[in-house]
């Protein structure tokens, strides 16, 4: 199979603090309201922070099938409930049958999952450690194994849709999601799959993930949730933890267009590098992230100057927002001005292993409608970060290709390069 096989964007599904679906979290971006708020668990707890970026209420047992909530961890909910959308969206089921998920549009053989998390089942471990602890090993949940497994959501869409390809699951921490859309677009090029169901998901606000974060002074302190999360401020002191889940259904686009799918956009480039260098801070030149941003470029084989927007990691922590900056600048020289950068952290929070996938689906949403989002709290730009970066309210421009970015513990790097059909 050609190795310049295209692959293209024909469905897909999110959910994240600011809304679910497509539509609902399309526009809590746009609107710039940070979903951030106490959460009652973490209060209840007393952990050193409360503050965090929760997706809006839902039951497990209707949205992930009946029993969900006790079979399955939280992350796997939301990945269940991210690639049903996708499916929908990408015209792969039967949403008048029996079992609406089921991939009847195509070969599911030719079907594969690649789904990105750093953490997997965090509930499932929090939950049942100290059940162990005060009721001793003959007490031990059987469901544990299964439920806190990181593969477990990506086995468990391939069960709900029929989905017999190759399945995966990638861990290169925050990076995950990207990493996964990375590594699906070149299963679809090898000819080993002609579909992929590929995102990222993540669970992560437990009282011990958080009272480690904050321990680490990773998290933002801000006593004001609604503006704790303010990537590239001069205020910013560190990341709100979120969760969610983003999945893209992935194919090549002569697979697309023989079934008549709608082709949403092309994954033109993408580039992965590690920083060698620490294992929870970036260099502060941003070398790492340069690697990635330039092999996405060459992947691409087009010209830096197409680039127009940028989703960044912008995680609101003084050390990554910086480093990605320099990184840009570097990369891209004096048309670093040219390019109109946003955020969507401030709205969503830090989703860690799904960051990179949900914010690919917004990079993808900014190049149809030709809209980008603000970053939201950025009151004042920090003055040693040199981008153009859109606050207060969507701005509009008219968009060829888009990047997006992603950085993770132990110095992993991820570029997504998405242009039009």
């Amino acid at each position: 199979m050609s190795a310049n096989r295209n692959v293209v964007v024909t469905g897909m599904g999110i959910v994240s603090p600011a809304g679910r679906g497509l539509t609902d979290a399309w526009n809590g971006v746009l609107s710039g309201k940070s979903a951030a708020a106490v959460d009652e668990d973490l209060a209840a707890y007393g952990t050193p922070v409360t503050i965090a970026c929760r997706v809006p209420a839902f039951d497990p047992d209707v949205e992930a099938g009946r029993g969900a909530k006790r079979r399955l961890d939280r992350f796997t909910h939301l990945g269940v409930m991210a690639a049903s959308d996708a499916v929908a969206h990408a015209g792969l089921g039967d949403p008048d049958g029996d079992e609406p998920d089921r991939i009847v549009a195509t070969d599911p053989d030719r079907v594969g999952v690649m789904l990105g998390s750093g953490i997997g089942g965090a509930e499932t471990w929090s939950d049942e450690y100290p059940r162990f602890l005060e009721k001793g090993p003959g007490r031990a949940s059987p469901m544990f194994i299964p439920k806190m497994l990181s593969n477990t959501a990506a086995g468990t869409i391939a069960i709900r849709t029929g989905a017999r390809g190759p399945n995966m699951t990638v861990n290169t921490a925050c990076a995950a999601g990207a990493s996964a859309i990375h590594l699906a677009r070149d299963l679809i090029r090898a000819g080993s799959a002609d579909v992929v169901l590929a995102g990222g998901v993540e669970a992560g606000i437990t009282p011990l993930s958080i009272s480690a974060f904050a321990q680490m002074g990773a998290l933002s302190r801000n006593a004001d949730a609604a503006s704790a999360s303010r990537p590239f401020d001069v205020d910013r002191d560190g990341f709100v933890m979120g969760e969610g889940a983003g999945v893209l259904v992935l194919e090549s686009e002569e697979h697309a267009r023989r079934r008549g799918a709608t082709i949403y956009a092309v994954v033109a480039g993408a580039g992965a590098s590690a920083d060698a260098f620490h294992a929870t801070a970036p260099p502060d030149d941003g070398g790492g992230a340069v690697l990635a941003i330039q092999r996405a470029l060459d992947d691409a084989g087009i010209d830096p100057t197409t680039i127009g927007h940028l989703n960044a990691h912008g995680t609101s922590t003084p050390l990554n927002d910086a480093a990605e900056a320099r990184a840009m600048r570097k990369v891209f020289g004096d048309h670093t001005d040219a390019i109109a950068v946003t955020s969507t952290k401030g709205v969503t929070g830090h989703l860690l292993g799904a960051a990179g996938a949900v914010e690919a689906i917004f990079a993808i949403q900014a190049l149809r409608e030709g809209l980008i989002p603000p970053t939201a709290n950025l009151t004042t730009q920090d003055p040693d970060i040199a981008l153009d970066v859109v606050a207060g309210e969507a701005r509009r421009v008219d968009l060829e290709a888009v990047l997006s970015t992603s950085m993770g513990f132990g110095g992993q790097n991820a570029a997504l390069i998405l242009t039009r059909a």
